[in-house]
């Protein structure tokens, strides 16, 4: 549970109650005893009248309440349209997790803020191929966020295959497709890889250290990733441009 959600839990505990024990709230959330006392004192810290202390227990002022979400329609906006693309080209777990974050910032709107959330006219449709990367997508961020090592073949434009170790640091979306910076332990160098060109992706149970001077910060030290032209991976011709003006979706493998 990410913090932020562990206090807001925290809150919601003591309105719903008169009175409640460092343990009692420790069970509720799953966390120790130490991560409450931590956790009440920068509630308090920041001004909620929370009442009480360790080794006792806490009750919350009478009448306090969260401050309702204020948003512009254009924020709004901004908020519905990221959650739909993230559901139309994201996993399936980042999409439920995104509609389910929308339904809690529908929840807190105030009355007349709500309409905006379904009536925004802005959408995101995916294309067939969207849905057969989501499974890629998945499993390279979950093996980002383990920090494990992943196995799998990859096809080059030109037919060409090889196989791959790498370490998985950080996913790009282009709008079509997805690109994931990584390390390669084949060329012992950083390079991007598209997963719609992978198969048989495999999340290895090899951890690998992020404090070994490879990491995301490097890989972006050496590549702009959002600078087609700087790109070592480029051909000597000079790139085609799709018939829409945009350039090709960038793919640094070899």
């Amino acid at each position: 549970m990410r913090r932020a959600d562990r206090l807001f839990r925290l809150v919601q505990l003591l309105r719903a109650r008169r009175f409640a024990t460092g343990e009692q709230i420790a069970g509720e959330l799953g966390v120790s005893k130490r991560t409450v006392y931590r956790d009440v004192a920068d509630l308090q810290g920041s001004g909620v009248p929370i009442k009480g202390e360790a080794g006792v227990g806490y009750r919350l002022e009478r009448g306090y309440e969260l401050a309702p979400l204020i948003f512009t329609s254009d924020e709004l906006a901004g908020l519905v349209l990221g959650a739909r693309i993230v559901a139309a080209w994201g996993d399936p777990d980042l999409g439920a997790a995104v509609a389910s974050a929308m339904t809690k910032v529908e929840a807190v709107l105030p009355e007349a803020l709500r309409p905006l959330v379904l009536e925004t006219p802005l959408f995101a449709p995916g294309m067939p191929r969207a849905s057969a990367m989501a499974g890629e997508v998945a499993l390279l961020r979950r093996a980002i966020s383990e920090r494990r090592l992943v196995h799998f073949r990859y096809g080059r434009e030109d037919g060409t295959e090889s196989e791959r170790d790498v370490r998985p640091l950080g996913l790009y979306f282009w709008g079509r497709k997805w690109t994931l910076a990584a390390w390669c332990e084949l060329r012992t160098d950083y390079r991007t890889f598209r997963p719609d060109r992978m198969r048989d992706v495999e999340v290895l149970a090899t951890p690998f250290d992020p404090g070994d001077g490879i990491s995301l910060a490097g890989f972006l030290a050496k590549h702009d990733p959002t600078d087609v032209e700087s790109w070592e991976w480029r051909q000597r011709d000079p790139p085609r441009v799709h018939d829409d003006g945009s350039a090709p979706t960038p793919d640094r493998s070899e």
